[in-house]
């Protein structure tokens, strides 16, 4: 029995030491084709986050809309304040100009034109949002 303990101790010991471990080569592959990974993953990426996406694009048919008499507005707005541009500059640079000093409503917008010593000062303010630019044409 002594012998029998001795054997068994002595098969545990044996059994318990370590032996020669088996393994592989870990090799990581992104799932991303961006990041190298298999190119065929694309679509199945693409429609996984179109699945997921809930936030709506307020760009939409549905969601966006304009009115043309607003377009029709601001275009016109836009075209007056070019014209009232392109005066100035012909009356600063040449080429002569009918521009005159004073107060104009124009649309949506007053625009205060001033000149003094230093050159022509044209205040533009936007009425419907409080708006207010001020450009200072210096004379030389």
């Amino acid at each position: 029995m002594k012998y029998l303990k001795a054997i068994i101790i002595v098969a545990i010991f044996a059994l318990a030491q370590p032996v020669g471990a088996l393994a592989q080569d870990f090799v990581y592959t992104p799932v991303n084709s961006n990041f190298g990974g298999n190119p065929y993953n694309y679509n199945w990426l693409i429609n996984s986050a179109k699945q997921q996406d809930k936030i709506e694009d307020p760009t939409t048919e549905e969601g966006y809309q304009t009115d043309p008499l607003d377009d029709f507005e601001d275009n016109l707005n836009r075209q007056i304040l070019n014209q009232l541009s392109s005066q100035l500059v012909n009356q600063i640079f040449g080429e002569g100009g009918d521009l005159e000093s004073g107060s104009y409503n124009l649309g949506s917008y007053q625009v205060d034109i001033m000149e003094d010593a230093s050159g022509i000062t044209v205040n533009i303010q936007d009425l419907r949002n409080g708006n207010y630019t001020n450009v200072i044409i210096p004379s030389y």
